[in-house]
């Protein structure tokens, strides 16, 4: 056969951002073959066709903020993002990630993870089981590497798990000296060596994580990052990864660009994050950037940042100070502090009408979304049951929460919830439209729907992005900044990684609960609609929103390493 798949009468949008066309696509041994010309057809027999008459045709999506660093253990089809278009994705963001690590060092990992990620400890204790069976970064992707993946996967190296294990729990406590410094560069040059892709680290005052603490990364000077950052001068590749803070912005970005000539990618830039009109300044400092070629890039969403939280994991408020209490507390204490007037007043004066902060009122915009005994409340908005109450909403959703045993769930927009100032952020191009967060935060939020988000009411309900457009921003534009030079683009030569979806139709669905996850824990998900099939490196990974593999079976996903990468 000269080809072992053609696709056939589908409109093409190759990520380039160039106008779409019809034409024919073949595919062999797992990359493209061959692209017809526009409006022509491609000769030659294939083992198998696939009609994408009336569909487009893409690339697949390539999703660079993910925290699938521990379900891919249990989960080889990192469910959800494939469903939403997602062929490659980057593992070990904002300084998080499981390797290198000890098996003594296990239970510092899950409870940061727990904190900081929103995963289940449940989950990560049954799904990561007693033997992790790795120790090192290299062992760590071989493992990935030889489970097998629906994805391909690029990995970048933590702060957080290297500084834990160079420095055990001081990693929570103090800043490093210069040989735990030194030691973390032989880490970090051992990880670069295996495959890393970069290198990632958080200054974020939101991270939390082991006995409430902040993380690691978190009591690293600056510099210590920049001596391990300086790890991508010597090996010359890899992306620098932060979530900004107080300590970790455009001064220590510029820095590091300045010493590593690497590119640097934060996160994030949301409407609202820092007050109304904030984005406004950073989209500024942006195109200041990129008149001057200086790789300094924002990752932005496409979705409002919603948290659908218990106050049995109160994970909004839980780095506030005045929280701490309820961080040590088991589930009575949490209850008894849940029922004292004098917390009460403090939680309402903390988020009253006159502070700024990016929860202030939140209960009055609060929605109850999940009741477990009066269904009938679900999807009510907490201030008209508040209403019904005679309370204060603060009181109703705390009495709620105690009346159903702290099971009662709330959903409240964190940041990025004024339409306007989205369509402000999507209209600028460049920043990297990502911060899916999938893999993590699972019982909270569900952003790996992010993609299908953008095609369809960005793309095509609202016209803020062409169509091409869109196709580029989750395709091209972060294969090139990463490095991924065969992805991102329907070209002969490239990676057979494809997604063919309904233009008409493609969107994410509203949420919903599953009960899925390591010992029945709950993740929400969003279903793909229109997105028709999904190929990973010539193999059609899911087709009319169900997998086509045997989850026991080969799977398709490579391992996406850096120009650094040296065999074993």
């Amino acid at each position: 056969m000269d080809y072992d798949c053609r696709i056939v009468g589908g409109t093409i949008i190759d990520g380039t951002g160039g106008e779409r066309f019809k034409a024919d696509i073949g595919i062999k041994d797992g990359r493209i073959a061959a692209v017809g010309k526009a409006g022509g057809s491609l000769s030659g027999s294939a083992t198998q066709t696939i009609d994408a008459d009336g569909l487009v045709v893409a690339p697949g999506v390539i999703d660079v903020h993910t925290h699938y660093d521990a379900q891919v253990m249990w989960d080889r089809a990192v469910s959800i993002s494939p469903w939403h278009g997602v062929t490659s994705m980057v593992m070990g963001n904002c300084g998080f990630g499981v390797a290198p690590t000890r098996a003594h060092e296990h239970e510092l990992i899950i409870q940061t993870l727990e904190y900081v990620e929103g995963m289940s400890p449940t989950a990560l204790r049954k799904g990561l089981g007693s033997n992790w069976g790795f120790e090192t970064f290299r062992q760590y992707l071989a493992k990935i590497e030889a489970m097998g993946a629906t994805a391909n996967i690029g990995v970048l190296a933590g702060h957080t798990p290297i500084r834990i294990h160079v420095m055990g729990e001081d990693a929570f406590e103090r800043e490093a000296r210069p040989d735990e410094i030194a030691a973390m560069q032989a880490l970090l040059r051992d990880a670069f060596a295996a495959g890393a892709v970069g290198f990632s680290t958080s200054g974020s005052n939101n991270h939390v994580g082991y006995m409430g603490k902040p993380v690691p990364s978190r009591h690293a000077s600056f510099e210590e990052t920049r001596a391990l950052a300086g790890v991508m001068r010597e090996v010359g590749a890899g992306v620098f990864q932060a979530t900004v803070g107080p300590q970790m912005f455009y001064e220590q970005f510029e820095a590091i660009h300045a010493d590593t000539s690497r590119p640097v990618t934060w996160s994030a830039l949301l409407g609202s994050y820092w007050g109304p009109g904030s984005h406004k300044k950073h989209l500024a400092q942006f195109i200041d950037y990129q008149a001057r070629n200086i790789p300094i890039v924002p990752q932005v969403a496409c979705r409002p940042i919603m948290i659908d939280f218990s106050f049995a994991d109160p994970v909004p408020f839980i780095t506030r100070g005045f929280f701490k209490p309820v961080a040590e507390a088991d589930d009575a204490g949490r209850r008894r502090l849940y029922a004292d007037p004098a917390f009460r007043a403090v939680l309402k004066a903390e988020y009253n009408e006159h502070t700024k902060r990016q929860l202030t009122l939140w209960a009055a915009k609060a929605t109850i979304s999940l009741h477990p005994t009066r269904p009938e409340l679900n999807e009510t908005p907490l201030a008209a049951e508040a209403a019904r109450r005679g309370v204060d909403p603060v009181d109703a959703a705390l009495d709620i929460a105690l009346e159903t045993d702290l099971a009662a769930r709330y959903r409240i927009a964190m940041s990025n919830s004024v339409e306007s100032e989205i369509e402000e952020i999507l209209r600028v191009k460049g920043p990297l439209v990502s911060l899916s967060d999938a893999g993590a935060h699972a019982a909270q939020l569900c952003d790996a729907c992010y993609s299908t988000t953008l095609l369809g009411y960005w793309a095509r309900d609202k016209g803020v992005l062409t169509l091409e457009d869109a196709v580029a921003r989750l395709t091209s534009q972060p294969a090139d900044l990463f490095g991924f030079g065969d992805r991102g683009r329907l070209l002969a030569g490239k990676a057979a990684d494809i997604m063919i979806f309904d233009p008409k139709t493609i969107a994410a669905s509203p949420l919903r609960r599953l009960n899925d996850l390591p010992g029945g824990e709950v993740r929400l998900v969003s279903d793909a609609i229109g997105m028709q099939l999904v190929m990973v490196n010539g193999q059609v990974v899911r087709r009319d929103g169900r997998d086509t593999l045997a989850p026991d079976g080969p799977l398709p996903g490579q391992m996406l390493r850096s120009a650094a990468y040296r065999p074993a």
